[in-house]
């Protein structure tokens, strides 16, 4: 998808309202479909949480089962991979939820008022938009957006 490459590649700040586009546009994907590990990044918007995600060196999330969801996997300084569970106050569970009049694939937190919605961009890709409580994930009125490619 040309938009979708685009906008992965963009070096310069994302306007979210693109971002919110192309959300629009993809396809909704259920949550088996979701399990195995996936490699993350963040879409470059000045959300705070691509800062703490970088500090934290997050690598992206795992899904082992439907209960069983790694939200936060990190890089440690040897290269080895590692669940944040201080970060993300534990761990997180999949479901399917609503979230702007689609019911797709969710990840909630179990110890956060946070909710990760995806969207299939391909079988190997998703989009991920954050929600939840507005104190703790909207800046300015905004989602942190990102994406998920299949390891």
């Amino acid at each position: 998808m040309a938009r979708w490459e685009a906008l992965r590649a963009a070096p310069v700040p994302i306007d979210p309202d693109e971002l919110d586009a192309l959300w629009a546009d993809l396809e909704v994907v259920v949550a088996s479909a979701l399990v195995g590990s996936w490699h993350g990044f963040a879409f470059p918007t000045g959300h705070p949480v691509e800062r703490m995600l970088a500090r934290s060196r997050w690598h992206g999330k795992r899904f082992a089962a439907p209960h069983d969801a790694t939200p936060l996997v990190c890089q440690a300084d040897d290269g080895s991979l590692y669940s944040d569970t201080n970060a993300g106050k534990g761990e997180a569970s999949l479901w399917n939820v609503e979230f702007r009049g689609e019911v797709t694939a969710t990840m909630v937190y179990d110890g956060m008022p946070v909710l990760d919605h995806f969207k299939r961009v391909d079988d190997n890709t998703l989009m991920g938009v954050m929600n939840g409580k507005p104190d703790v994930v909207l800046a300015n009125g905004r989602h942190f957006y990102f994406g998920l490619e299949r390891e």
